[in-house]
């Protein structure tokens, strides 16, 4: 997840958008490395992938207001980034973190951004 935070950080820095293309190959890259290692993700982890889930699937929704070409594609791609942060928030509130330990963990990580 370190990779994908990286990845995130540059392009929050950024002053342009990124192409659909390079905004949808980001958004697999994050789904896939979910779907591959979530089981054995630890808690910093985790917060990492809520944090990135979060972000993009609020820019996903934001680029399918817009009512262009790729408008349902970002929709779907919001909906599962959604899915996932819930999922992830389920597992870690499960596990004994609180509400407050993860949105001060999430600020921490914002503010590295």
């Amino acid at each position: 997840m370190e990779q994908q935070f990286q990845k995130l950080k540059e392009y929050l820095s950024m002053d342009t958008e990124i192409s659909f293309e390079e905004f949808e190959a980001y958004y697999k890259d994050v789904i896939g490395y979910l779907q591959q290692n979530y089981q054995e993700m630890d808690q910093p982890a985790l917060i990492k992938a809520r944090y990135i889930t979060s972000i993009v699937a609020a820019n996903a929704y934001d680029r399918a207001r817009r009512k262009g070409p790729q408008h349902k594609k970002y929709r779907k791609m919001a909906e599962k980034c959604e899915f996932w942060s819930e999922a992830i928030k389920y597992r870690l509130l499960k596990e004994g973190l609180t509400e407050a330990q993860l949105e001060e963990a999430e600020q921490k990580l914002s503010e590295a951004v």
